[in-house]
């Protein structure tokens, strides 16, 4: 069983900063695919990005590229999303999620408690 933990959710301005953490449990760490989802109040929840087990590749959704950067330290059992400019429209609760090798925007079994992300204009 994975169980993974976000931290880093906060209320900031519009243009600020947030880095967001997933701890993951379990020894195989290095084989889980990570991903970051979101959901508006209101919306379904929309794939953010993800990193591949071997951290050699990315994928990002389009509204968020050129601002968010996904990366992992296998050392520390942790995956983090890095969120700059931020804008309103980035609100909402981010979830980390975890398959075991899979694809970037493959089916994910294992996900998080989620973490809340408000930008005020």
């Amino acid at each position: 069983q994975v169980q993974l933990v976000e931290s880093g959710g906060g209320l900031v301005q519009a243009g600020d900063s947030l880095r967001l953490s997933c701890a993951a449990s379990g020894r195989t760490f290095s084989t889980y695919t990570m991903g970051w989802f979101r959901q508006a109040p209101g919306k379904e929840r929309e794939f953010v990005a993800a990193i591949s087990w071997r951290g050699s590749g990315t994928n990002y959704a389009e509204s968020v590229k050129g601002r968010f950067t996904i990366s992992r330290d296998n050392a520390q059992n942790t995956a983090y999303l890095q969120m700059n400019s931020l804008k309103p429209e980035d609100t909402g609760v981010y979830y980390c999620a975890a398959q075991i090798l899979g694809t970037l925007r493959g089916q994910y079994a294992y996900w998080g408690q989620g973490t809340q992300v408000t930008v005020s204009s």
